[in-house]
């Protein structure tokens, strides 16, 4: 398993291990995402948005933008 240390300005060094794995290089973004509470996944922002395209496959029916909107407007006025 590889470790890193925190410093005392809150950095890590990945190891290279981990860096090959991933594919990362200097200068690349990594992303943080939570995936249950005080867990959470290490991922390589490396990869393009057009890569996304057909991960979800088509959607069930279309939605049109005012649907989406009143959705959003919905959502927003339960939160407050």
């Amino acid at each position: 398993m590889a470790t890193a240390t925190l410093t005392t300005k809150g950095q890590i060094t990945i190891p290279i291990e981990v860096r090959t794995s991933l594919g990362l290089d200097t200068g690349d973004r990594v992303e943080f995402v939570e995936v249950a509470p005080g867990r959470y996944e290490f991922i390589a922002a490396t990869r393009p948005v057009t890569a996304l395209k057909g991960m979800f496959g088509k959607p069930r029916k279309a939605v049109s933008i005012d649907d989406m909107n009143a959705a959003i407007a919905r959502r927003g006025a339960a939160a407050k």
